[in-house]
């Protein structure tokens, strides 16, 4: 059985997919920009300031899914430049303190929006 997570603390869907899908004790969450789910709007700023934002908008759907940032278990980055790595991975890095998980980082020629940095997930569900 899957279960369909929405929240207002993430983005809305901006097309036919879900925040997240509960299953078989995962969930699993949608690739996450720089979109603040208050104004539905990206965030000015560099590349650290967007991936600040979708560090938020992925705990978000994580809470919402009865879970968090410390049950990840594997993450992909998208980058819009790979040049923007180290300021991307030291704020990714302060999120996953304890035990990170497995994760790709790839570049990209464009993400939705025209953002620099889109990043999903993997969690373990504990509900």
């Amino acid at each position: 059985m899957k279960q369909a997570i929405s929240t207002k603390d993430g983005p809305q869907a901006i097309g036919p997919y879900s925040q997240a899908i509960k299953a078989n004790g995962f969930i699993f969450v949608s690739g996450q920009v720089a979109i603040d789910p208050a104004t539905q709007q990206v965030v000015s700023g560099d590349v650290a300031a967007q991936t600040e934002r979708v560090m938020k908008n992925l705990s978000g759907i994580l809470k919402a899914a009865g879970s968090g940032l410390e049950n990840v278990v594997r993450s992909t980055v998208f980058l819009k430049n790979m040049g923007d790595f180290a300021a991307m991975n030291e704020v990714y890095g302060r999120h996953f303190t304890s035990t990170p998980p497995a994760r790709s980082t790839v570049e990209v020629a464009r993400l939705p929006k025209d953002v620099l940095v889109e990043i999903d997930v993997i969690a373990l569900a504990l509900e």
